[in-house]
């Protein structure tokens, strides 16, 4: 490939969506960034397509690569259904090819962002991988022996995990799932029902770490909760290192030091992971979206 060929990488959100133009060294060349359109309560197709042929204007753009939350088949390129963006069904991959003209990949956004991690991150050369965000939501993408699991979109779903079985409710309508205990909003939450005192969000959590030992119940809480589910993914997958992103990473060894210690006492027989920070933070989806669009380059 020539080297002024560029991919579009598009990271599709409920609220707003980011595309850039890249280059072969991943470097974001143009960026792009709307809130997503909608008509009613479904999310436009059209402009998704719009931002990969303004990006390519001008450009020799061979590929593109789409991020999307919800249930999605990575192989066929359709979303079977992504409730913050109204779809259902919709096969994404063959319209936004339709409406562009270039080779188009499209996957599930946190494997997009493993594939990131265990390209060129954290978890770079680790043919057995884990790459777990710790955000409004949780989820997970695994990688045994090099190959990501997608199960036709429905692999990954960490945070709905039982790890509580008489706790709250969760938004899938089941009791004691992950997110109910350590996804980022049940940290201000569980705070609130806890003290009475309102507090906005993990990172004020966090904050509060050496001062309150109510603070410190709630991420004690939230650590072994975390530690459950993973050591239930270790046990299944063998993981060797297991990467941690999101917004609530950002609190660094925080959490990523009482996680590792209480994942490692936990595990008997099983692979011990490296537990570790996520390496390329708020871009691995831009970036594994890039990766997605060399590779359908090449397809």
């Amino acid at each position: 490939m020539a080297a002024d060929q560029h991919v579009v990488a598009v990271d599709v959100g409920g609220t707003s969506i980011k595309a850039a133009l890249v280059d072969r060294d991943l470097r974001a060349v143009e960026t792009l960034r709307e809130p997503t359109r909608r008509t009613g309560e479904v999310a436009d197709v059209g402009q998704i397509a719009e931002l990969v042929n303004r990006l390519g204007a001008g450009h020799d753009v061979v590929g593109a690569g789409v991020a999307v939350p919800g249930v999605v088949d990575d192989e066929l390129g359709l979303v079977r259904t992504a409730v913050n963006l109204g779809w259902h069904d919709v096969p994404l991959r063959a319209e936004l090819e339709a409406a562009t003209s270039v080779p188009l990949l499209v996957r599930h956004d946190v494997r997009t962002g493993g594939l990131a991690e265990f390209t060129v991150g954290a978890g770079k050369g680790a043919p057995d991988a884990m790459f777990m965000p710790v955000g409004t939501g949780i989820a997970a993408a695994v990688q045994v022996d090099g190959s990501v699991l997608g199960a036709s979109g429905y692999a990954g779903e960490i945070g709905h995990l039982i790890v509580d079985p008489g706790g709250a409710t969760c938004g899938c309508g089941a009791r004691g799932c992950l997110e109910t205990l350590a996804a980022a909003p049940a940290f201000a939450r569980r705070y609130a029902e806890r003290t009475g005192r309102t507090i906005t969000d993990a990172a004020g959590v966090a904050g509060l770490l050496s001062t309150d030992p109510d603070a410190r119940a709630v991420w004690r809480d939230a650590v072994d909760a975390l530690a459950t589910a993973l050591q239930a993914a270790v046990t299944l997958f063998g993981p060797s290192i297991i990467v941690i992103g999101g917004g609530v990473a950002e609190a660094g060894e925080a959490l990523i030091a009482p996680l590792r210690e209480e994942l490692l006492n936990r595990l008997q027989f099983q692979r011990k992971p490296e537990v570790v920070r996520a390496a390329l933070g708020q871009d691995a989806g831009r970036v594994g979206a890039a990766l997605l669009g060399w590779q359908a380059a090449k397809s």
